[in-house]
């Protein structure tokens, strides 16, 4: 029936809310969708963020040290320990970001075509992206929390930690982002068959010259290399918990470590929603 045939109208401030309370429930019906997946799934979620961390910490800071080849203090009279504990969490939380996100888009994408579930959802098509990407940040801290007691129980000696926790929280909260946004960006970019093998050949990689077993400004000695990672955003990620952790290591300037995770979360989550809706509306 029309307006004119007795029937008011409904406000538009009272449609608005109403789509905009529609749309927060199907986000966060999403959201806890993932969240019990990853609960059901939670001892292979474990192997897959602890294997590789603890091999690290186990092999550098307890076996070389117990059977006397540890790397040796670095010049600020810190152990290679201490340098090693900012890169395991930069590592872990940024590839379990990519692979929470990229990894189900082989599935969702592929034959299960599970992504018509879930764009037929009354949310936006940038918005069920930003939902995947919320997702992935949240196994990433999930990650970074298990991974924190090994790097803190593991080694031989005593990791010497000056905890800023304000730096700590943010520089968690970038990296967290980020890593999902990179990951959003893998799934819909590449084609889902090839997307495992992007990890052997794009991520393995980044984790080697991420400023991961190493800080930064160490690279300086071979000034083309320290420039070429600076398009790495591990390494800010790396830097930024260096910052955060080992402040009495060198690291980059405050500014530009938060600058550069600013511009490249922003880029990356754009970029990324532009691929999924690329992908979706193709």
């Amino acid at each position: 029936m029309s307006e004119g045939a007795g029937y008011p109208a409904i406000p538009s401030t009272a449609r608005d809310r109403s789509d905009r309370h529609a749309a927060t429930v199907a986000f966060a019906g999403l959201l806890m969708r993932d969240l019990r997946v990853l609960t059901k799934e939670r001892g292979r979620f474990m192997v897959r963020t602890v294997s590789q961390p603890l091999l690290l910490v186990f092999v550098f800071t307890y076996v070389l040290p117990s059977i006397g080849r540890d790397f040796g203090g670095s010049t600020d009279g810190g152990s290679f320990t201490d340098i090693l504990v900012p890169g395991v969490l930069a590592i872990a939380i940024l590839i379990k970001g990519v692979q929470a996100v990229a990894l189900p888009l082989v599935h969702e994408f592929g034959y299960t075509k599970e992504i018509e579930d879930r764009i037929m959802a009354p949310l936006p098509v940038w918005a069920v992206a930003m939902e995947k990407i919320t997702a992935g940040a949240a196994q990433g801290l999930v990650a970074a929390a298990i991974v924190a007691p090994i790097v803190a129980i593991v080694p031989a000696e005593a990791v010497q930690l000056e905890i800023s926790w304000l730096v700590l929280v943010v520089v968690l909260l970038m990296a967290s982002v980020l890593g999902s946004a990179l990951g959003l960006v893998m799934g819909t970019y590449v084609e889902p068959d090839d997307v495992p093998l992007m990890f052997s050949v794009v991520i393995l990689p980044a984790t080697f010259l991420g400023a991961t077993y190493f800080p930064w400004a160490e690279l300086e000695t071979i000034r083309w290399l320290q420039v070429a990672v600076l398009a790495n955003p591990l390494v800010y990620i790396a830097e930024g918990f260096r910052f955060a952790l080992t402040p009495q290591f060198p690291h980059m300037p405050p500014w530009a470590i938060l600058g550069a995770l600013t511009l490249f979360t922003i880029g990356s989550c754009l970029l990324g929603i532009r691929g999924f809706k690329r992908r979706v509306l193709s």
